[in-house]
């Protein structure tokens, strides 16, 4: 399938490894101009040159909303527009009600909610003004049935959730799309570093395995494409069908 994205410009925010990373060398695949962005130098540099000659590597740190609207100004300026944002960005440590601290909230609502927001603030007006924009965040599955220990992601992503849907209705006859991707547990250094044996883990999925970083890049590449033009305002989720719930 021609997604028709050939030649537009996307701003993939943390993407030296893990889901950013595959997002990003699933847009590269289909002809997308890509900026990517980590916090160190040679990390993101190294993660540019795997993805290809043409990506443009930015250090910057978007776990605040400054270093998230930095990010975004930077790679407007250097691919000369944003057309596709992808929004992303690590999770906050574990803990429970009896373990986390009241102002560890406000760090993770930095972190996984307004930091996406501000990329949201620096990146739509852009693609209203062209009548023609994709904006795709990615959360986690615990915006639909919570992850025991994961308190701080729980509520950050849950909020920027509600953002996301609000701002999908208000901007879907400017041709912009908003929607987020739900990712449950996929091969990545987050899911080790949480989990001592990801193989257990994956004894409680249907699917009976780990998701695949690739495929979800793909996913994601759908979302940002022409035929998808249809859909906003979704919360899909990739898990294995590990996720309970009826919708």
């Amino acid at each position: 399938m021609d997604l028709g994205i050939a030649g537009k410009r996307a701003a993939v925010a943390a993407a030296s490894k893990g889901l950013g990373y595959a997002v990003a060398q699933a847009l590269v695949a289909e002809g997308v101009q890509v900026a990517v962005c980590g916090r160190h130098t040679e990390t993101i540099e190294a993660a540019a040159s795997q993805l290809g000659d043409t990506v443009v590597p930015l250090v910057a740190d978007v776990s605040t909303p400054a270093g998230a609207e930095g990010f975004v100004r930077d790679a407007r300026a250097a691919l000369g527009g944003v057309d596709i944002l992808v929004a992303n960005a690590g999770g906050p440590p574990p803990g429970t009600f009896a373990t986390v601290r009241v102002d560890q909230y406000l760090e993770a609502f930095e972190l996984n909610c307004h930091s996406t927001i501000a990329m949201c603030y620096e990146a739509v007006p852009e693609m209203r003004e062209r009548q023609w924009g994709r904006v795709l965040a990615i959360t986690s599955i615990a915006v639909r049935q919570p992850i025991p220990t994961l308190i701080l992601s729980n509520t950050a992503r849950a909020g920027l959730t509600g953002f996301l849907k609000t701002l999908a209705r208000e901007i879907a006859a400017d041709g912009v799309t908003v929607n987020s991707l739900l990712p449950g547990l996929h091969a990545t250094e987050r899911v080790t570093a949480l989990h001592a044996d990801p193989g257990n883990a994956a004894a409680g999925i249907p699917a009976g395995t780990i998701g695949d970083p690739a495929d979800f890049g793909r996913v994601a590449a759908f979302l940002c494409s022409e035929p998808a033009r249809y859909v906003t305002g979704t919360a899909t989720a990739v898990d294995g069908g590990a996720d309970a719930g009826l919708i």
